[in-house]
């Protein structure tokens, strides 16, 4: 989720087609998020998404065969950059799992993960969490099993915790599912309306909601 893709050479110097291919998607994603962010979803079109990237449209039907379809690519790729993002920051990837960190540090650095990639990209945190809503059933579909993974990670999350340092388990996969639902709704809240208007005010009211959760489920 890169905020501006370099220009591509041309001529001799030009990369092979494979790199060029993905530069123009990039640019492409970058294009279709600032415009869905802009004028949602369903005032958004091709030929305005390839305008935006300063591409024509016959690109644009080279990587994506509609609007649709270019909607569902950009979550999915914002999607996986969040997710890889809150798995380093919590340690369920192997990468942060930092011995003497408790594991509410841990939750704090996965909310600050989050949070951070939010702030960084609102464009594609809209499509993520906003504009997605309104891009018919199959997006629908999509949010449904991106935020039930993202459930499942949490509660991977504090799986770790609970066998390695004897944290508190959560008593359900719904609780890990009601955190991801307050986390969505809250920094939806924030892109749509700008309340709060620093998003990092959330952090403490998100932790509040994980630990108020993972404490709960210990009685």
């Amino acid at each position: 989720m890169s905020s501006e893709s370099p220009p591509v050479p041309r001529g001799r110097h030009a990369p092979p087609l494979e790199v060029r291919l993905q530069r123009q998607r990039r640019r492409l994603f970058e294009a279709a998020a600032s415009v869905f962010a802009r004028v949602g979803y369903a005032e958004a079109s091709a030929e305005s998404i390839s305008r935006e990237a300063g591409m024509s449209k016959a690109t644009f039907y080279e990587h994506f065969a509609n609007k649709e379809e270019c909607i569902l690519a950009l979550f999915d790729a914002a999607g996986a950059r969040v997710r890889e993002a809150v798995a380093a920051a919590t340690g369920v990837d192997g990468t942060a799992m930092v011995e003497g960190s408790t594991p509410e540090e841990r939750v704090l650095g996965g909310v600050r993960a989050f949070l951070a990639a939010i702030e960084a990209y609102p464009d594609f945190a809209r499509t993520l969490l906003v504009e997605i809503i309104g891009a018919g059933p199959q997006a629908a579909e999509r949010r449904d099993s991106v935020l039930e993974d993202f459930a499942r990670l949490i509660d991977a999350q504090n799986a770790i915790a609970h066998e390695r340092f004897g944290a508190v388990r959560l008593a359900s996969l719904d609780d890990a599912f009601a955190i991801v639902g307050a986390i969505v709704e809250l920094t939806s809240r924030h892109l749509r309306h700008g309340r709060p208007a620093d998003i990092r005010e959330l952090e403490p009211v998100i932790a509040r909601v994980v630990t108020g959760i993972v404490e709960q489920g210990g009685r």
